[in-house]
């Protein structure tokens, strides 16, 4: 696992609503309004997180670290 802290942010236009963020990582991740969600926007560094985002089919979850704005997940 990766140290550090992370932004976690879903684009609200791209995604589904497939659940499988939720389904996925339910301690990082919740659907609301049909929708999937962060529980909060920066967490600490946990590879359960990149799962999630490596496993949107919309790709539509983004991982940034904090204070570089790094891209973590996903990866091309």
């Amino acid at each position: 696992m990766a140290d550090g802290r992370w932004n976690v942010s879903i684009d609200s236009g791209t995604c589904i609503g497939s659940g499988v963020c939720a389904g996925t990582s339910p301690k990082y991740f919740k659907l609301e309004g049909g929708y999937g969600v962060p529980i909060v926007d920066e967490v600490d560094a946990d590879d359960e997180v990149i799962t999630a985002a490596e496993s949107c089919p919309m790709e539509a979850i983004l991982v940034r670290e904090v204070g570089t704005e790094k891209v973590i997940a996903p990866l091309d």
